[in-house]
């Protein structure tokens, strides 16, 4: 197995070969695309695209820019260069080289120009039900999650559900980003959460072949609290496609209620719970005098 190496992209050449590599997971539309004169821009004006390289063969890649989410039009916007963050895209990794660290190994990278051009914050949006994603960008990562975007891209179908989205925040100087660069961090359990009081706020029904979301259950009143998602969204997506809309109208009326409450999510788990696999975020919220009754 020979050795992958993570360097940044710079050439026309390897910008053509970092599009090509889009359309594996984006398709060959050209509006889905980063074309080549933008990566160029990208990468030679403070922002980067990197690519994770087998010999002379691109098999992953990841992209970022400088940016700022302040509204400049707002009567108090702040000045910018206080502000400034990453925002990241388009990380793709070709299927047969998944499962060998290529994407952590990218992120890393990207963490590291991040702390060179003194920015402390990377961020970009997920789907909020795929399990996998969110173990990735929570657990293994260390990064939080405060934000629901409702319709994010304005896309998707006409009631906009397939475009919401989690805004990831990660704050690269962190410790607990600092310690998932090491590899340590992200330990606790399902169980270990349920030991310390952590309701499920919308338990699913676990009856059938799959889950079934259900009205939340718990108010947000813990220090703690488990929001469940189906451990394989996509294979639901494929079997049932009625049920994966109902699980995003659902998780819909979950999530926002919840950062309105004060939490964040600061972990992803898995777990064997009511004799099935099972996938959880966690939510932690942390109380002061002023809001300990809320």
């Amino acid at each position: 197995m020979s050795a992958i190496n993570i360097r940044r992209l710079l050439t026309a050449r390897e910008h053509d070969r970092a599009v090509e590599l889009q359309t594996l997971y984006w398709g060959d539309a050209a509006e889905n695309l980063v074309p080549r004169h933008m990566l160029h821009s990208i990468s030679h004006y403070g922002g980067h695209v990197l690519g994770a390289c087998d010999g002379d063969k691109l098999v992953g890649l990841l992209m970022g820019f400088i940016g700022t989410d302040i509204d400049i039009e707002a009567p108090d916007a702040r000045p910018a260069m206080a502000n400034l963050l990453i925002m990241s895209k388009r990380m793709v990794v070709r299927p047969e080289y998944r499962g060998r660290n290529i994407g952590f190994r990218l992120k890393m990278a990207q963490r590291d120009l991040a702390l060179k051009q003194a920015i402390r914050l990377v961020t970009w949006t997920v789907d909020p039900l795929l399990a996998a994603n969110a173990h990735f960008n929570i657990r293994k990562l260390g990064a939080v999650v405060q934000r629901y975007a409702v319709n994010y891209i304005e896309l998707a179908d006409a009631t906009g559900l397939k475009s919401d989205r989690l805004v990831v925040e990660w704050w690269v100087t962190q410790g607990r980003v600092k310690e998932r660069a090491k590899g340590a961090g992200g330990k606790l359990t399902l169980q270990q959460y349920f030991d310390v009081g952590a309701p499920i706020v919308n338990r699913a029904d676990g009856s059938g072949e799959w889950l079934l979301p259900r009205s939340m259950t718990e108010a947000p009143h813990s220090t703690f609290a488990l929001i469940e998602i189906p451990p394989d969204f996509p294979a639901l997506q494929t079997a049932d496609p009625s049920l994966a809309d109902a699980w995003r109208a659902h998780i819909r009326v979950v999530f926002p209620p919840m950062f309105a409450a004060g939490y964040i999510v600061t972990d992803f788990v898995t777990g064997d719970f009511e004799g099935r696999p099972r996938s959880f975020y966690l939510l932690s919220r942390y109380f002061d005098e002023d809001n300990r009754n809320n």
